[in-house]
């Protein structure tokens, strides 16, 4: 028979062996440890994101040529503040991407509404973001396709009889843009319906079932309760796809390669041309640290000012 451990007798009765107390970290290994679980993923983002930046910054400071790094101070930022190819991509950006950006809002609340309590729509609703599944390069190219190389859209448009010839697209600069933001739209709706969908399931059912026994109908409930209550995720929703259009740049690039005149060509166009055609490194590099301070501004003061108001 297996040795038995031997009990303890206290007053004639027999007590096993109390079991060894587990062993208990440090206070402060504790308080470390989560921190300490996250590293390995903050050390990464820091490789691929604090690093390139702090070089950009750094790389601003001179003019970088082939033969070598020339000390140059501020005089990229105060270059840029005078050159008027850098206010005009920055015109560019601010009147593309502001338009887009209104149309694509528009048209994903409207999708929105009339999907997010349809049964028949909802189980189309993948459907609807099968365009933000194309790579950026890919529908940039077709898009080329419809308006310049294959003129398929001036043959439907002609085909209807509303032009009477074939649209040069390129010829003007209004048309040109209307090219950037039917691709940006088309592309990038889905992500901003997505979002305003999840809003409109997670609001509170009952509210809107009150307004309703209430005699309110459906626009009225939408355009009163739901909209008000969606204030904070649509602010934060239109912020991140503002700062994605303010670095267009594949659709540029591959449909209209900044012309007519420039009209097309925005603040990433602009930095690829001066840094990767012109060799301008360090101006190349001023100008995304300029475009990114202001972009950070910009939303960090439409942020903090929606949701400051949102409580009064």
């Amino acid at each position: 028979m297996a040795a038995i451990a031997p009990a303890h007798r206290t007053g004639g009765v027999a007590q096993a062996a109390p079991n060894r107390a587990p062993r208990r970290r440090s206070p402060a290994l504790r308080k470390a440890f989560p921190y300490l679980l996250v590293a390995p993923a903050l050390l990464y983002l820091m490789a691929i994101t604090l690093y390139p930046g702090a070089f950009a910054i750094y790389q601003s400071l001179f003019v970088v040529t082939f033969k070598g790094w020339d000390w140059a101070g501020i005089d990229n930022y105060t270059r840029l503040l005078g050159d008027r190819e850098f206010w005009a991509a920055l015109g560019n950006t601010a009147v593309i991407g502001g338009i887009s950006l209104v149309l694509q809002t528009v048209i994903a609340m409207t999708m929105a509404y009339f999907s997010y309590r349809d049964p028949m729509i909802k189980g189309w609703r993948i459907v609807f973001l099968m365009p933000m599944l194309f790579m950026p390069s890919a529908v940039a190219f077709i898009w080329k396709l419809g308006f310049n190389d294959g003129r398929v859209i001036s043959d439907i448009l002609l085909g209807l009889g509303i032009v009477s010839k074939n649209v040069d697209w390129l010829g003007s600069i209004w048309l040109a843009r209307l090219t950037l933001i039917v691709a940006d739209v088309w592309q990038w709706t889905p992500f901003l319906f997505i979002i305003f969908v999840a809003a409109l399931q997670g609001q509170d059912q009952e509210i809107e079932e009150a307004a309703r026994l209430d005699g309110a109908s459906w626009p009225a409930i939408f355009w009163n309760i739901s909209l008000p209550m969606m204030r904070p995720i649509i602010v934060v929703a239109i912020t991140l796809r503002g700062i994605d259009i303010t670095t267009m740049f594949t659709n540029v690039y591959i449909m209209t390669q900044g012309s007519p005149g420039g009209a097309t060509e925005t603040m990433s166009f602009f930095i690829y041309r001066q840094g990767f055609r012109m060799f301008n490194f360090g101006y190349a590099s001023a100008a995304s640290v300029l475009m990114l301070v202001m972009t950070v501004v910009i939303a960090q003061t439409v942020v903090k000012r929606a949701f400051h108001s949102g409580k009064k």
